[in-house]
């Protein structure tokens, strides 16, 4: 994936440098699967990578047509009980302790700080040395996903573009990307992410490069685990009716015979939808509008040989990252200020070093 043009998740990188990654060792928790995908000629090498486009817009021109399940008490609008007055998007609810939903008639307005419950990072094999912190998704740099989405006359395919920003937006809050990187290379795959399909930006921020199938358990079977940007729903490994899923088209989705449509997310390309089959702006390859944030540090390189092994939340403003070098320990130690960060940073011969950064506003 290319870095955005404006402040983003990224930024400051050029494609080629985005999600920049060494060699890779992939851990012996992904090995059977991912093994199994290979030979199942599920990898895509290097056939689809493709450079940077320009940025195209697609205007609604038609009535909308909001996607539904298929059993109408399965509705995609959800009462919350915290806020009996305010609707949400189904799915959403299940984390509306750390995730706020209004709309403005036209956009569902999403508030986070993108730090899911779940643990992060541990598994990855080739890292920037970039960490998870809170982000400012909220106010006007609110997540914003079409309340009726229509169908475009020319899709977005995510296998040719959209390799900066998200496509889309898990239920617990965190963004999804594109699931090739700026290589054109399965992330999964080749070992850059984490147990839970993610991994921390060039912002620290983190966010997923695959369907978060972890979350059909939490929200459950017939609840959507995430909202694609141009409006549609992502739903897990079955139906909402709870059967089996039906046939995928290139976008990892389908219409019912209602006339809605939906994407699933699945254990192969493209994991999450595999474009935006809906009415959406892309400018400078990425969707807009979508929140921005911004580095706060200079650009880190791999560390060569690093296994992430272990990542804590000591509080609620505190973590600490562990990880292996050529068979020795490190770790960054890491406490979020209002408007700083104060890093230690001990690497594996023993040397303690600390930074403060400055958090832009």
């Amino acid at each position: 994936m290319c870095a955005p043009s404006s402040p983003h998740h990224h930024q400051g990188q050029s494609r080629h440098d985005h999600h920049q990654h060494s060699s890779l060792v992939v851990p012996e928790v992904f090995l059977s699967r991912r093994r199994l995908l290979r030979v199942g000629g599920v990898g895509l090498g290097g056939a689809l990578l493709a450079a940077c486009g320009n940025g195209s817009s697609n205007q609604i021109t038609g009535p909308s047509t909001s996607a539904t399940p298929t059993s109408p008490a399965d509705s995609l609008l959800a009462t919350t009980t915290a806020a009996p007055t305010n609707s949400t998007l189904a799915g959403f609810d299940a984390f509306r302790e750390s995730v706020t939903v209004t709309n403005d008639g036209t956009w569902w307005l999403v508030e986070s700080d993108g730090m899911p419950a779940h643990n992060m990072m541990v598994g990855i094999t080739s890292w920037q040395q970039q960490v998870p912190t809170p982000q400012p998704y909220s106010g006007t740099n609110s997540w914003r996903i079409r309340m009726s989405p229509t169908k475009a006359e020319t899709p977005v395919s995510a296998r040719t573009g959209l390799y900066r920003g998200a496509i889309a937006l898990a239920a617990n809050g965190v963004p999804i990307f594109n699931a090739l990187n700026n290589r054109g290379d399965d992330a999964f795959l080749v070992g850059e992410l984490d147990e839970w399909g993610g991994h921390a930006g060039r912002a620290d921020d983190y966010h997923y490069h695959v369907a978060p199938l972890h979350l059909q358990e939490t929200v459950g079977a017939n609840q959507p685990i995430a909202f694609a940007l141009d409006g549609y729903p992502v739903y897990g490994e079955t139906e909402p009716d709870g059967s089996a899923v039906q046939t995928l088209d290139e976008f990892n989705g389908h219409e019912l015979p209602d006339g809605t449509y939906h994407y699933h997310g699945t254990r192969t390309y493209p994991y999450i939808n595999g474009g935006l089959r809906g009415v959406v702006n892309v400018v400078g390859d990425q969707v807009d509008p979508q929140p921005v944030t911004r580095p706060f540090r200079e650009a880190t390189s791999p560390l060569q040989g690093a296994t992430v092994t272990a990542f804590e939340r000591i509080s609620s403003e505190s973590f600490r990252l562990a990880y292996l070098a050529n068979g020795a320990e490190g770790g960054v130690a890491y406490t979020v200020g209002s408007n700083s960060i104060l890093f230690t940073f001990t690497d594996p011969s023993g040397t303690v070093t600390t930074e403060t950064y400055e958090r832009p506003s």
